[in-house]
């Protein structure tokens, strides 16, 4: 669909939920794919993120009584109404416990709001992918917010009110990362991002007769439910372990060599593993910014192609499907990396694949996993946009 045709969607669908769509004003946020660094931005190290063009859309209008009202295109039977009055998560809630979450971390920020607002979405993520939907219509609801009550905030703080309202709402020990990525995006260009202190540079994605495809398991994952807080709690406990000998606030702030001069502090086998992974991620992230900036771009293709090896023997969060892609695409000509990208358990890898290559690696990677797993996978061949805007 174009977005005329999502935006038309939209008007139609609020008019028909809500009346009329007088007065509405409509908002956009992306989705996101993580070139590397994966599983450190709880870690105190460096990710490369990008946004994409796909996301979230909504049509919204403020309200002058107290009332939030929800509806999403993408579902039926998904309107929900609540209230600024009720601010608390819950099964019933669903998908709305994400905008919800962000009003409840602005409160919480004391930033009172004295009415409430229809919502209309509809996103075009594929749902369950891996490429950050829930964060995707956080930055969207912050950003909608900032923009209808006119409220003074940045962008880094949507990200930061985001992340928070995933944490402590929603209940999803996610890093700052793909908030970040979406309130922060730029056109043809990656986020060269610290997570220890949100300092960033822009670095522009320059892939000559090459495209970003992505690819999806179409296993759908929660993080909440999975295991991503599990991994968490490791590297807090590795963390807490090395630092009886190490003078460290996070993991990211080791290189690989006083990791392996401290690591016997870690008393678990697994846990030194997970704290390995997350400091040889750390480097390998800014190993292959640097080889792009080079314009080195067989080199960033190793580093991915290592980061998911770490991700599966290491932090252990890939599965038959991602590796299956992975595995696969690194035997094509013409791929030049693959690795799994987002939290894992499901989701999507993402691989940079030569012009030439693209058919052959869709049609052999396609055969391979329906041979093994079953059913099809998705291909996405993506672009990377910018930030949330108003239409």
């Amino acid at each position: 669909m174009t977005e005329k045709e999502i935006k038309d969607l939209l008007i139609e669908g609020f008019a028909r939920e809500f009346g009329d769509s007088e007065g509405i004003r409509l908002f956009f946020a992306p989705g996101r794919v993580n070139l590397i660094g994966e599983h450190t931005d709880y870690n105190a190290g460096h990710v490369f993120p990008c946004a994409l063009t796909i996301g979230t859309y909504a049509a919204v209008r403020r309200r002058d009584d107290r009332q939030i009202r929800f509806i999403s295109l993408n579902f039926e039977g998904s309107r929900r109404d609540s209230s600024l009055d009720d601010l608390t998560p819950s099964n019933e809630a669903g998908w709305t416990n994400y905008p919800k979450g962000v009003v409840w971390a602005f409160e919480k920020r004391g930033i009172k709001f004295e009415t409430g607002f229809d919502m209309v979405i509809y996103g075009n993520i594929p749902n369950g992918s891996g490429l950050s939907s829930s964060a995707s219509l956080e930055v969207l609801t912050g950003f909608m917010l900032k923009n209808l009550y006119n409220l003074e905030v940045t962008n880094t703080d949507l990200a930061v009110i985001g992340q928070y309202s995933e944490n402590n709402f929603n209940g999803c020990n996610c890093g700052i990362m793909d908030q970040f990525a979406s309130a922060m995006g730029k056109e043809n260009n990656a986020i060269f991002l610290d997570t220890s202190d949100l300092s960033f540079e822009y670095a522009p994605i320059v892939l000559d007769k090459a495209k970003i495809v992505v690819t999806n398991t179409n296993k759908k994952h929660k993080l909440t439910d999975s295991q991503y807080n599990a991994r968490r709690s490791a590297c807090e406990q590795a963390l807490t372990e090395l630092q009886t000998v190490c003078d460290i606030k996070g993991l990211g702030e080791l290189s690989i060599e006083e990791f392996e001069a401290h690591k016997d502090a870690i008393k678990d086998e697994d846990r030194r593993r997970k704290a390995k992974h997350a400091v040889y991620e750390n480097q390998r992230t800014i190993k292959a910014v640097k080889a792009l900036k080079e314009g080195n771009l067989e080199e960033f293709g190793k580093l991915m192609n290592q980061s998911h090896v770490s991700l599966r023997d290491d932090y252990d969060v890939t599965g038959i499907e991602l590796d299956t892609l992975a595995e696969k695409a690194w035997e094509i000509d013409g791929v030049i990396g693959s690795r799994m990208t987002g939290g894992g358990f499901g989701g999507c890898t993402v691989s940079i694949v030569k012009d030439e290559a693209i058919e052959k690696f869709k049609e052999e990677v396609g055969k391979e996993y329906r041979n093994k797993i079953g059913y099809d996978c998705t291909f996405y061949t993506v672009s990377i946009g910018s930030g949330p805007r108003e239409l």
